[in-house]
């Protein structure tokens, strides 16, 4: 359904002169004020959720679909035919003709097939129809969506299977509505061939784990669920601009273009009053947003010029990410007709700010409680720093994993570039829970009196930490009070396999602290020194990877070289964190993923990296080449012209010289451009002649990729010379300025 990095250019009439210092106008058509209604009033009226549900299904019907959503229990084919029965006639009402499966393939975007809802009658007519077996499972072909190995291009056969944890909702577009299931998307022999599918396997893994712990402290709950809200980043610009930007529209990113001279450096967009256009797209995104039930919360200016944010309410883990696919799609859908684009590349426009999507993560019971929170008791501290300490042990024992839920083209640009953490995965608690962490390690004393226990303090954690320490905009994974904070996911990256990862390694470390619990307690250790002797372990062990200084100084490089700490910077060497002897036994031994799973999402991601590589050498040969090379011949011409005319009337005139060296240095630019190309041509062949996954990722990374800095710097040296009215390219400053 969303392809979050390209999109459509307008009409090719409708270009605008792009250096006359105008905004371009606004397509027609626009959406106007917002309705009268309150939010409260239209929310989620596009959702078949529980509170649609519970109006439409019979009572039994309602109960067991409550169970299947909430506990996982299976559903009986009787109450699958009610559900889908009435969801068909929901939606029919709502002016949806079709439904589909709706899925997250590996390609990272969402996926859709329709299917009407009608039947052929024996008589020629037609009836509206919609079965339990329809809303259970469809059968997509499967051939040409990666794989990573797990089938061959001759082996079609895919399922989508429904997920009922995730409702849902009508997608209206201005042609008609679609009824939208979230499904899963699995092979023949039930292999994942999704995003989902691991997100939904290490939700229960952390939930099964999670109650195990839980179950030392006599907390009433059922189920203990991964709570995100992912902060999305995005620039807008005018769409007869991307129109004409090829590196845009098919990479997502600009490969060409000289800085303006005004930038983000005054500081003055952060934060900074909304501009109308921008204002009436918002309105109308999150309008839609609302309408699909996403609790889009939060909007602001970010740092870079025509940058963005969005955040929404936190919710549960696979329903975030759902909205989180929403968000992208949505925006991409209303900035058209606004007349803009949005874009969700990590890295859009040198020299500014790129773009990220923060994960907020957290755990709760179905009763209510953080896990991530302290009580207001000794024992909730205890349980409360358990929980603490296990996300420090699963960041430090499965580093590389993490940082290879993140890897990606777009992400390298991001990751280090002081805009973004670093490559190396640390942790950051504030200064109040690193001491509280360093006493439990030396079992320091305190003083002695009736509410503290243990010497330890324990219960003098209070509720609320977000106040007992500044945040650290800095690190990978930092503590904020109530939750985490994951800052290294790209913009433009799906959200799920990043928890995913999250999920897996949290569950990885609350397993084997239960395995430690149990083995004191066999000695017959009391509980809370059994507890108190794991948590004094873990510190010791997993200390290194807090840290909570300035993540983006030279000096944290060199302390985390010292420390061990891997700082792997770019993805093709990131993504061997999947294949790990560790992470294949992590993921088997959770059940998330088989290890042919985790070694087809390797082979995929780095078979996507070449690919993204390859379309941008070719893009920056074929921009150079047939744009940019033109325009500088011309402006050599021009040059040439004005110095002979010049010396025909004033051969001795003083300016000769200046003017013969600003033609010497266009005509040094274009031969530098041409050497550049026949040397990234030559690089592009190369790394093409590699047949090894790894090795061709790897050239495409270390031979092509930097040569792409010769003929930029050339090609942007140009664009500053040459007569703006003959640039070929919308330039940097009216596509971060002018909406």
């Amino acid at each position: 359904m969303a392809n979050h990095l390209l999109g459509r250019p307008r009409d090719p009439e409708v270009r605008p002169h792009h250096s006359n210092g105008r905004r371009p106008e606004p397509a027609p058509g626009l959406s106007q004020a917002p309705p009268g209604d309150k939010v409260s009033d239209y929310f989620a009226c596009n959702v078949f959720n529980l509170k649609t549900m519970r109006t439409l299904l019979p009572k039994e019907t309602f109960r067991q679909i409550e169970e299947a959503i909430l506990e996982g229990k299976r559903l009986s084919p009787e109450a699958a035919n009610s559900v889908a029965s009435a969801m068909k006639t929901w939606a029919i009402s709502k002016g949806a003709t079709h439904y589909t499966h709706w899925f997250q393939p590996m390609t990272g975007l969402t996926a859709e097939k329709h299917d009407s809802f009608i039947e052929l009658n024996s008589d020629g007519s037609v009836l509206e129809s919609f079965t339990g077996k329809q809303l259970a499972q469809a059968e997509p072909d499967a051939s040409s969506f990666p794989s990573g190995g797990l089938r061959t291009t001759f082996e079609a056969r895919g399922y989508t299977a429904w997920d009922p944890t995730s409702p849902a909702f009508i997608m209206e577009t201005p042609g008609g509505a679609t009824l939208c299931i979230p499904t899963v998307f699995v092979s023949y022999n039930g292999l994942s061939l999704d995003k989902k599918t691991p997100l939904l396997r290490s939700i229960e893994a952390l939930n099964r784990a999670a109650l195990d712990i839980l179950a030392y402290f006599k907390v009433d709950a059922r189920r203990v669920s991964s709570n995100m809200g992912a902060e999305q980043e995005y620039f807008l610009i005018d769409r007869s601009y991307f129109g004409r930007r090829t590196d845009l529209l098919m990479a997502g990113r600009t490969l060409l273009g000289a800085a303006p001279p005004k930038g983000q450096q005054l500081e003055d967009h952060y934060f900074g009053s909304i501009k109308e256009r921008v204002f009436c797209f918002m309105t109308d995104a999150e309008r839609e947003l609302y309408k699909l039930g996403v609790p889009v919360k939060t909007r602001h200016n970010e740092v870079a010029p025509n940058q963005f944010e969005i955040a929404p309410i936190h919710e549960e883990a696979n329903v975030a990410v759902d909205h989180n696919q929403l968000v992208m799609d949505i925006f991409e859908r209303v900035a058209g007709r606004h007349g803009l684009a949005a874009v969700f590349h990590e890295k859009p426009f040198a020299g500014t700010n790129g773009s990220g999507k923060h994960i907020n993560w957290s755990l709760g019971t179905d009763t209510g409680v953080n896990l991530l929170a302290p009580g207001e008791t000794p024992s909730d501290n205890l349980r409360f720093l358990v929980f603490l300490v296990c996300a420090v042990k699963a960041v430090h024992d499965h580093g590389r994993l993490l940082r290879a839920s993140v890897a990606s083209s777009g992400n390298d640009h991001r990751l280090g570039a002081n805009e973004a953490p670093p490559a190396i995965m640390s942790v950051f608690l504030g200064e109040y829970l690193t001491k509280v962490l360093s006493d439990i390690e030396r079992g320091a004393p305190t003083k002695e009196t009736d509410k503290e226990w243990l010497n330890l303090g324990i219960d003098k954690i209070p509720p609320v930490l977000r106040d007992n320490t500044d945040r650290n905009r800095t690190s990978p994974f930092a503590f904020t009070g109530n939750k985490f904070e994951f800052r290294a996911v790209g913009s433009s990256s799906n959200c799920a396999f990043p928890l995913t990862i999250i999920n897996a390694i949290v569950a990885g470390a609350l397993r084997q602290m239960k395995k430690d619990i149990d083995g004191g307690l066999k000695t017959k250790k009391p509980f809370k020194d059994a507890v108190l002797e794991v948590l004094r372990k873990y510190v010791k062990e997993s200390k290194r990877v807090c840290y909570e200084g300035n993540n983006y100084s030279g000096d944290w490089e060199k302390e985390a070289a010292k420390r061990g700490l891997p700082n792997v910077k770019t993805t093709p060497e990131a993504l061997e964190g999947l294949i790990l002897k560790e992470s294949f036994a992590l993921l088997d031994s959770t059940k998330i993923l088989k290890p042919e799973e985790a070694r087809s999402r390797y082979h995929i991601e780095l078979e996507r990296y070449a690919k993204d590589i390859d379309i941008e050498a070719k893009l920056l040969v074929e921009m150079v080449e047939s744009q940019v090379l033109p325009a500088a011949f011309s402006y050599q011409k021009e040059l040439g012209l004005s110095i002979q005319a010049l010396k025909a009337v004033l051969p001795k005139h003083p300016s000769l010289r200046s003017q013969e060296s600003l033609l010497d240095e266009v005509a040094g630019h274009v031969g530098a451009i041409r050497e550049g190309v026949g040397r990234l041509r030559k690089a592009m062949a190369d790394a093409e002649k590699e047949t090894e996954p790894l090795k061709k990722a790897q050239a495409y990374c270390h031979q092509v990729k930097p040569r792409f800095s010769m003929v930029r710097r050339s090609a942007d040296a140009l664009e500053e010379l040459a007569p703006d009215k003959d640039w070929p390219l919308p330039k940097y400053h009216e596509m971060l300025f002018l909406i």
